[in-house]
């Protein structure tokens, strides 16, 4: 278990993080949902290391990894824009980390992700010639072959769409349940979270807003923020659909 205690966090005395404390259980995705600079990249970053709570504990497996460097602590991270390396193929990119620490994945285990994320046909070819949804699945394979002991994921489907989106959303929860891999995701759209989540945190102005099941927060928002965030940003989702609808019935129900 993933336990947060407390968490503070201050930029030139602005209070970022407020009193941020929660469970995230093992094998979990949960996902940390809210506005634009609500905190979100933030208590992401504290969880992995890259930065300091001023304030709390983290504790893992109840040890205490407070002031654990971000290379200790066995969290892995797929950034937004993949971080790919350009010059490597596919495969040397997914095998890159191994070169430093040999072992930490047979020849067999590496075979088995790249079947299970469905890249066999695309490992000789340079990343250019990829298109979004296979650099997302590169760099999650590239991520995994580290064995990870929590997958964290920066908003990892916001330049997918459609029928790729869907994909890569079930080939994370695959993940998740076949490597019973703990799994936290920054997203700022509501139908993301809810979709892919066991949990979602819904954070406001660096504090907790609700901490529920999915089903929980659609049906019970805690407050009056959960509810008009959650209905306002599926209404503009959905009157996005309706128009696309409108100009063109054929293909947008080809996309939903």
């Amino acid at each position: 278990m993933l336990s947060l205690q407390h968490i503070k966090k201050s930029y030139d005395g602005v209070p970022v993080l407020q009193d941020i404390t929660l469970d995230i259980k093992d094998g979990e995705i949960v996902s940390i949902l809210g506005p634009s600079g609500c905190g979100k990249t933030t208590l992401l970053n504290v969880i992995l290391g890259i930065t300091d709570a001023d304030e709390g504990k983290i504790l893992f497996h109840e040890e205490d990894i407070t002031h654990e460097p971000m290379e200790k602590r066995g969290f892995n991270i797929v950034f937004q824009d993949y971080a790919l390396f350009p010059n490597l193929n596919v495969y040397q990119n997914i095998t890159y980390g191994l070169r430093n620490k040999p072992g930490i994945s047979s020849d067999e285990e590496v075979k088995e992700l790249i079947r299970l994320l469905g890249l066999e046909e695309h490992l000789d070819k340079k990343i250019d010639q990829l298109s979004g949804g296979q650099k997302q699945r590169a760099a999650l394979a590239r991520t995994m072959v580290m064995k990870p002991r929590i997958l964290l994921l920066d908003e990892p489907l916001s330049a997918l769409d459609g029928v790729i989106k869907e994909s890569i959303k079930d080939r994370i929860k695959t993940i998740a349940r076949e490597y019973h891999l703990t799994t936290i995701i920054v997203t700022h759209d509501p139908e993301e979270a809810l979709t892919i989540s066991d949990r979602v945190l819904i954070i406001n102005e660096g504090g907790i807003s609700q901490y529920d099941e999915p089903a929980e927060i659609i049906h019970q928002p805690k407050n009056s923020f959960v509810r008009k965030f959650i209905l306002n940003q599926l209404e503009i989702k959905r009157n996005n659909i309706y128009s696309l609808f409108e100009e063109n019935p054929k293909e947008s129900y080809l996309a939903i």
